[in-house]
C-alpha cells in the first residue's frame, strides 16, 4: 500500500512539473513573439516615409538572414510558414518585393523616396505561430 500511495505522489508531482514547465515555455513563447510583433507593429501606421520603410526593409531582411530563410534562383526569398517576412511598396498600383528594391539599391530608393509619404495598408500574420508574416505599404502623392 505504502508504495502505490508514494508512486502516486511521485506520478502526480511529475505531471505538476510537467504541466507547470510547459506552461512557462508556452508564456515565453508567446511573449517573445509579442515583443518582436510589436517591432514592425510600429510601422502599422499612416504617413511613414521612405526611410522608415526602408529601415522596415532592412529588420525585414536581417530576420530572414536570422532563420535562414531560402532564396531562389531570382535571389527572392522562398516564405516560410513561421518566420519569413515581406514587405512590399506599392506605387501607382504596382507592388514591388522589398528584395527589388534592395537589389535596386536602399541609396536610390532613399534618394527618390525619402520625403515621400506610405501608409500601410495591409499586415498579414504566420497562422503557424502569430508572428507577422508581411507587411504592404502604399506610396501617396509621390508624383
Amino acid at each position: 500500500m505504502k508504495k502505490s500511495v508514494i508512486f502516486i505522489i511521485t506520478f502526480l508531482f511529475i505531471v505538476v512539473i510537467l504541466g507547470i514547465t510547459s506552461y512557462n515555455k508556452l508564456k515565453t513563447e508567446k511573449n517573445s513573439v509579442l515583443k518582436f510583433n510589436q517591432e514592425f507593429e510600429e510601422y502599422n501606421k499612416q504617413d511613414l516615409n521612405g526611410l522608415d520603410v526602408i529601415t522596415l526593409i532592412n529588420k525585414a531582411t536581417s530576420n530572414n538572414e536570422k532563420y535562414n530563410i531560402k532564396k531562389n534562383d531570382d535571389n527572392i526569398y522562398i516564405l516560410d510558414d513561421e518566420y519569413s517576412i515581406e514587405i512590399y511598396v506599392i506605387f501607382d498600383d504596382v507592388s514591388y518585393s522589398m528584395e527589388r528594391i534592395n537589389n535596386s539599391g536602399t541609396n536610390s530608393f532613399i534618394k527618390l523616396f525619402a520625403d515621400v509619404k506610405f501608409d500601410c495598408k495591409e499586415v498579414t500574420y504566420h497562422k503557424k505561430n502569430g508572428r507577422i508574416a508581411s507587411l504592404v505599404f502604399e506610396a501617396k502623392d509621390y508624383k
